[in-house]
């Protein structure tokens, strides 16, 4: 495996990672987005080292299969305010890192793959249904449910898993957390600029409020290339039901994986599903079972007859 540092062109220009496998090329590669928030090209976070684009890339050049990940706006090497960009200008970045990546000459650039965790999942699809090449499509913890509806889908799983002291203060306190984040989309809605304060937190606000208007379904349905989706059954930030969506409504042929104990960190986890068990699970690397079918997937539909 070799590594090598990669810059995006464009504005701003994205730092990144080429992974190459130590074989001649040129190579098949997949196109790895992050999920949302400041992370960087790996998938960390300063506080919550995830990981999963660096497991990923190294998974893949182990099965001779090269790659790129990249930092986001304002995060590792690349310039910029990540509270400043939209989920829009989230989606324009993948897609030039997606041009970057087939344009190299170790890259057989119609063999390249989207992939993505979370937001970066759903960023991958948007790229696919605007038409951009690839030879396929992998969404892990992939959301097929509105943003909105989404937000208050996780109040409703995440509440019950605070902590007693906290769960107790909110009943103290008489705070409904679901109608606090409907509130709180009402107050970001109304806001007009890229960043702003929410209860006292500087938001990134325009991005907010894109992903709480956008539908990844009308993304999915404009789908023709094979698609890949994983998601955990103790998946607390998307439904895993959100599969059944998936399967039923991208037009081209899909493969669904459900993992019963895997989380949205793409872990596994004993017990019942619970957030605060997620600093002891990144102490692990992502879960071989998920790199391993992740990686044969992408080998399957790589090596098959050559994108248009």
């Amino acid at each position: 495996m070799r590594e090598i540092p990669l810059t995006v062109p464009g504005e701003p220009p994205l730092a990144g990672t080429l992974t190459l496998p130590d074989s001649p090329g040129p190579v098949p590669a997949v196109l790895l987005a992050p999920g949302s928030g400041p992370l960087d090209r790996d998938s960390d976070h300063r506080r919550a080292r995830f990981g999963v684009t660096r497991d990923l890339a190294h998974a893949l050049a182990a099965a001779g299969l090269a790659s790129l990940r990249y930092d986001k706006r304002g995060v590792g090497g690349t310039p910029g305010d990540w509270r400043r960009a939209g989920f829009s200008d989230a989606a324009d970045d993948l897609v030039r890192a997606r041009d970057a990546l087939a344009a190299r000459p170790e890259v057989d650039g119609d063999r390249v793959v989207l992939a993505g965790h979370s937001e970066g999942a759903l960023l991958a699809a948007t790229a696919a249904a605007r038409g951009v090449p690839c030879a396929g499509v992998v969404l892990l913890a992939g959301s097929a449910t509105p943003g909105a509806e989404l937000l208050l889908w996780q109040a409703r799983r995440i509440g019950p898993t605070l902590p007693a002291p906290v769960r107790g203060l909110l009943r103290l306190l008489r705070v409904d957390l679901e109608r606090k984040v409907a509130a709180n989309h009402e107050r970001i809605r109304a806001t007009t600029t890229d960043v702003a304060r929410i209860g006292g937190v500087r938001l990134n606000a325009r991005w907010h409020r894109e992903f709480l208007a956008h539908d990844p379904r009308a993304d999915l349905a404009r789908i023709t290339v094979p698609v890949l989706a994983v998601t955990g059954g103790k998946d607390l930030q998307v439904p895993a039901d959100d599969l059944d969506t998936i399967a039923a409504t991208v037009r081209g042929p899909v493969e669904v994986l459900r993992v019963d104990d895997l989380t949205h960190t793409l872990r596994r986890q004993p017990g019942p599903a619970s957030m605060r068990a997620y600093r002891a699970e990144l102490r692990r690397p992502v879960d071989p079972a998920v790199l391993a079918a992740v990686v044969a997937w992408c080998r399957r539909v790589a090596v098959g007859p050559r994108v248009s």
